[in-house]
């Protein structure tokens, strides 16, 4: 069957059998694909019913479907005439693992944060209506994306406006019994008949032109009415708030599925439609460890076993956190529903009462962190760079104003690479770094990871440390700070040129010093290891010594650590040649992160022949 589909409209000449064989078919071939080049598995086997369902009903790209996160869109992609690039996928070049309007006139809206969702499908519905047109618009959400306070402000705008939008909320972690899917489908279904709905209109006419009695009857009716609902109706809340809410509904049921989907588009106003799934849905590997399969990397099919997995700077936080809470009783970790990929789950297994988990609401992790401070504790706030991007004026107004002891734990700085534009973490020197009362801290290793988080504990204000995806060597949570607060790390003196490098950069500038040393070019190395504060005394001096001076990061070079040297030598009147490595006035695409670093200059080799150009010309 998936050999035949190469459009949407190709499904909807299929029976309710082979739809089923399809879906089947859908989940063999992800799991064959993701096992090979990684990816977000079991949330896409999660939604392959809904997905073909969803395509079976509404004439996309007319019809437009939102995909909240955008993760779970692989079978939209492999539906809309994607299937034979999926060999390509997250590759450098290749399809991209979330929805891209540059991809497909089938991708609405582009999407990798969650909860954004609803907002744009209710803005492409307004935008519809101004224009006086006349189609469905769609938007799909998981359970966890509604926890993020933006959802709730696009439910609430999108419930009282009375405009004409389908909400889905794929909910992924309960299981839905029976009994429970039949009676829900089945007033479902008596909510949505048309003559439900003019008996309902005639009735309150008639009763409304019999003053007073009539209105009397009437909101007694509409009391009991309530009563009722809030007894019967599962969905009260999104009733309360504008919407039509029909389900759960079993989301594997095709047959039922495309039911509710074809009543929902008959109907006006606001609707939500809730749909019951089961994560890893046809792979028991992936059903019995969704978490570890939500985005997986290369596995074995037979056994659902990874590639033997060494500990990463994720894991060197997790583990040197751990360690100094058993003698720090007021540290206390936080975070937005990445236990396991910022490695707080040893915190977490160790200090339960001390964890805490606030669901995919970054806004909220930073004033509760905040809050926790203010009330004497020392909060570590783990959450990827790209993600803290969400929470930057509860940054500014609730942290660095009060100049609280919050530390921010950045992970994934620099390129994570396959995920793409909107996971890139290559913001974050620039915008932390402009804040009055914030450190910002990057190690050059795993070594220095540890150190830097114990340094942390004694720094009475704002901090961040900034660490990058990715494996690391052998290390020690038991080493001590050999360094204060501002004190760079001078590595190889040099002659006539300096190379600044911070965190990651460090390395990739010792590698590229062998090829100048090579060409008798001999520099200065020197690890920032702080982009704010910066060691003022150690870059002046330096920079006094040399003709050519160098700054090394992963960052967007516009306010980045590159920016802050040139503004302090400018300050203080030194002149010399001066080149900035970093990330240009560009969203970065996704591929693996060796392939982007040699695209923008930014590997050992690029990185000694330009500087080699510079000074040799």
């Amino acid at each position: 069957m998936l050999e035949k589909i190469s459009a949407p409209n190709d499904i909807k000449k299929c029976s309710l059998a082979e739809l089923e064989e399809l879906s089947s078919e859908i989940r063999s071939f992800l799991i064959s694909h993701i096992s090979k080049t990684g990816g977000h598995l079991a949330s896409n086997l999660g939604v392959v019913e809904l997905t073909i369902a969803l395509h079976y009903v509404f004439e996309s790209p007319k019809d437009k479907i939102v995909w909240d996160v955008g993760h779970q869109s692989y079978v939209h992609k492999i539906l809309t005439g994607r299937r034979e690039l999926f060999d390509t996928l997250r590759k450098f070049g290749g399809l991209s693992g979330f929805p891209k309007r540059n991809e497909s006139e089938h991708d609405i809206f582009e999407t990798g944060h969650s909860s954004t969702s609803i907002s744009a499908a209710l803005g492409i519905a307004k935008a519809r209506d101004l224009n006086n047109e006349k189609y469905s618009v769609i938007s799909v959400i998981g359970d966890g994306a509604l926890t993020g306070g933006m959802a709730f402000e696009a439910l609430n705008d999108a419930g009282r406006s009375k405009t004409n939008l389908i909400v889905i909320l794929n909910h992924n972690e309960m299981s839905i019994s029976q009994n429970v899917g039949s009676l829900s489908l089945y007033l479902s279904r008596l909510r949505t008949d048309p003559s439900y709905f003019k008996l309902k209109k005639d009735l309150e006419n008639i009763l409304n032109i019999i003053p007073p009695i009539g209105k009397s009857i009437h909101k007694s009716i509409e009391k009991i009415k309530d009563s009722i609902k809030q007894l019967i109706v599962p969905g009260m809340f999104f009733e309360e708030m504008g919407f039509t809410y029909l389900g759960p509904i079993d989301g594997h049921d095709l047959d039922s599925l495309i039911d509710v989907l074809k009543r929902a588009k008959k109907m006006n106003g606001p609707i939500l439609i809730h749909v019951i799934t089961k994560k890893g849905k046809g792979y028991v590997f992936a059903e019995d460890n969704p978490d570890k399969f939500h985005s997986a990397g290369i596995f074995d099919i037979g056994t659902g076993e990874f590639k033997k997995r060494t500990d990463t700077y994720s894991d060197v936080f997790g583990k040197t956190l751990t360690h100094l809470a058993e003698n720090n009783k007021k540290i206390v970790a936080i975070t937005a529903a990445m236990p396991d990929g910022t490695g707080l789950n040893y915190f977490a297994e160790k200090f339960p009462n001390r964890f805490y988990d606030v669901g995919i609401a970054e806004q909220h992790a930073a004033t509760f962190a905040a809050g926790m401070a203010v009330n004497g504790y020392k909060p570590y706030f783990a959450v990827y760079s790209t993600f803290l991007q969400r929470a930057f004026d509860q940054v500014i107004h609730d942290i660095c104003i009060q100049n609280l002891p919050v530390v921010l734990a950045v992970d994934r700085a620099g390129l994570v690479g396959e995920d793409g534009e909107t996971h890139q973490g290559v913001f974050d020197i620039s915008y932390l770094r402009m804040i009055p009362n914030m450190t910002v801290m990057a190690p050059k290793d795993a070594d220095e990871l540890v150190k830097m988080t114990k340094l942390s504990t004694l720094i009475k204000g704002p901090c961040a440390i900034r660490y990058p995806k990715g494996k690391v060597e052998n290390y020690d949570v038991n080493k001590e700070p050999n360094f204060t607060l501002g004190e760079a790390e001078v590595i190889n003196v040099g002659s006539n040129i300096a190379i600044f490098a911070l965190g990651k950069m460090v390395k990739i500038a010792l590698s590229a010093s062998l090829r100048l040393k090579n060409n008798s070019i001999n520099p200065y190395i020197v690890n920032l290891r702080f982009a704010k504060p910066l060691d003022i005394n150690t870059i002046i001096t330096i920079s006094k010594k040399v003709d050519y001076i160098f700054t090394m990061e992963d960052n967007v070079l516009i306010g980045g650590v590159g920016s802050a040297i040139l503004e302090l030598l400018n300050e203080n009147n030194i002149y010399k040649k001066f080149y900035r490595f970093g990330f240009p006035d560009k969203f970065i695409e996704h591929g693996d992160v060796e392939s982007l670093f040699k695209k923008y200059g930014l590997d050992s080799d690029s990185v000694a022949e330009k500087i080699i150009e510079l000074v040799m010309s």
